[in-house]
């Protein structure tokens, strides 16, 4: 050992010299490429520099937007009426895969509002016929893949993520729990749990406050567009219920499934048609019927007391439509005129008159049933009554002031340039189409749309303003503190209408 030290030693001790000349070498150049530098620097005329790159961000010359295309894709359907999508991306080994039911809580019976998330929840967190909950959570962690489920207002939702090299397990997993989940009653205790807290706690931020209130006074408290979740309406659910709720809606021919990622696609048609072939069609599935939208309010001033809050936050607005209406780029357009940096809103009500620390007014359509056109904001509660009227006078301004070139660019440009973000990836693409066909749009809906945004005019602005806006017919909300609202909210209407958001227990709601 001692002498493998020494030989060490005197290896390194060669080696010492030559070291030593490199080192004193790259210090020589470096004091040299460092003089060359400090000479530059003395004799470079800053001013002159500084003048000449300079410029207001107006007068930034950027090039065109680049022409946007869909990935090549693929779309089939199975003999049992199971739509398929597929589109390929081979950047990272990884797959994705979504599928849109025909669902949704707007379907749910009124006595039990919560029914459809609940089925949606406990459908994966509740195992399958062949896996425990625990076994599937364990099987997907062990491969960093996960397998959701959901069911929103409007359409259920299962997808999973998996690496390309996992696919088929996760996959047959995925297929599991859309096919066999067992609704473990267990999970569903649990969930209905989680539920109560949330309703407890429902009341705890003002915002949610106005938001939720504000859809009650827009399409009415039994609307299935503005029921919430109550304690009698979570104890009537059983789960005999979510059984009957998933067998009402879940089958292949009310199902888009829309795959995306790393994959050989003759090896993925055939893993679809192994996992999902020769699950059975229901001949009697129809498309659930609508409920007929009608504004529950055409006018109003409404508040909610919140004795604790040092500020109001304030929504007015009425029924609005939705996206297929031909004048929906317009009505966009119009959004941008009104919001953003730049937009009136901000410009005049929070920057000039300082009256709000948020302010934003849209025409918000929905795919399938009138949307909402909703302004609003939060301010101080000594501001309340004026920040209300300054969101009037705004509103009635968009429709007898013609908007000026630059506000019209400006809203054009950044509708344009925000237009490129829905398609950011290939999954966002997918996920774009199988939305369309779930509603009926056509796939080009949104190029139709980008064209239509680029030919509006000052004149189309102020012609949707003056159409589909209704200040006449306009709600108005406030969640605020009734003693420091001066002047009170009577200023905006002889009668103010007060809002009870207490929270029925049980006993109460079964006896009403």
């Amino acid at each position: 050992m001692q002498r493998y030290k020494l030989k060490g030693k005197r290896q390194m001790a060669l080696k010492i010299p030559s070291f030593k000349l490199k080192l004193h070498k790259s210090k020589r150049l470096f004091y040299a490429v460092m003089l060359s530098v400090a000479c530059l620097l003395l004799t470079f005329n800053f001013s002159l520099a500084a003048t000449a790159a300079a410029k207001h961000y107006t007068e930034l010359e950027l090039p065109p937007l680049p022409e946007i295309k869909i990935p090549k894709n693929e779309r089939f359907v199975l003999q049992n009426g199971l739509v398929v999508y597929l589109m390929e991306d081979h950047d990272l080994p990884l797959v994705n895969g979504t599928v849109l039911v025909r669902t949704g809580s707007r379907w749910e019976p009124g006595d039990k509002v919560g029914l459809a998330g609940l089925t949606g929840e406990v459908m994966r967190t509740g195992g399958t016929k062949k896996h425990s909950p625990d076994q599937l959570n364990e099987m997907l962690e062990q491969r960093a893949a996960a397998v959701e489920t959901s069911i929103s207002e409007a359409t259920g939702n299962a997808s999973f993520q998996s690496l390309s090299e996992d696919l088929e397990t996760v996959f047959g997993l995925f297929a599991e729990v859309l096919r066999e989940p067992v609704f473990a009653q267990s999970k569903l205790d649990l969930a209905k749990t989680q539920a109560r807290g949330s309703i407890a706690r429902r009341n705890d931020d003002p915002e949610s406050i106005a938001s939720r209130e504000f859809q009650k006074l827009i399409y009415g408290k039994d609307s299935p567009y503005a029921r919430t979740i109550e304690y009698g309406t979570v104890d009537n659910i059983s789960r005999e219920d979510l059984l009957q709720f998933y067998q009402q809606y879940f089958h292949p021919n009310n199902m888009i499934l829309g795959i995306v990622g790393d994959f050989e696609p003759q090896k993925m048609r055939s893993l679809i048609q192994a996992k999902f072939g020769d699950w059975r069609r229901n001949p009697q599935i129809t498309k659930p019927d609508l409920s007929e939208v009608t504004p529950a309010h055409t006018g109003g001033v409404f508040f909610v007391n919140q004795p604790q809050l040092t500020q109001s936050s304030v929504l007015i607005g009425h029924l609005g439509g939705k996206f297929n209406n031909p004048d929906y780029a317009a009505l966009d357009v119009m959004n941008g005129v009104l919001n953003g940096f730049g937009g009136r809103l901000l410009n005049e009500v929070r920057s000039r008159q300082g009256l709000a620390y948020s302010v934003y007014g849209y025409w918000s359509p929905r795919f399938d049933y009138p949307g909402m056109f909703i302004a609003g904001g939060q301010t101080r509660s000594d501001a309340t009554v004026q920040f209300v009227k300054a969101l009037q006078a705004e509103i009635k301004r968009i429709q007898a002031q013609p908007v000026t070139a630059n506000e019209l660019a400006f809203a054009k440009e950044s509708t344009l340039n925000s237009f490129v973000f829905n398609f950011q990836d290939p999954s966002q693409t997918l996920s774009r189409l199988m939305r369309y066909e779930y509603y009926g749009y056509p796939a080009d809906f949104l190029f139709r749309y980008q064209k239509a945004v680029a030919t509006t005019t000052e004149a189309d602005v102020q012609r949707v303003a003056r159409e589909y806006l209704k200040p006449e017919n306009m709600v108005t909300l406030v969640v605020g503190n009734q003693t420091t609202i001066k002047p009170p909210l009577t200023q905006l209407a002889a009668q103010v209408t007060p809002i009870d958001v207490t929270i029925p227990d049980s006993q109460s709601q079964a006896k009403s």
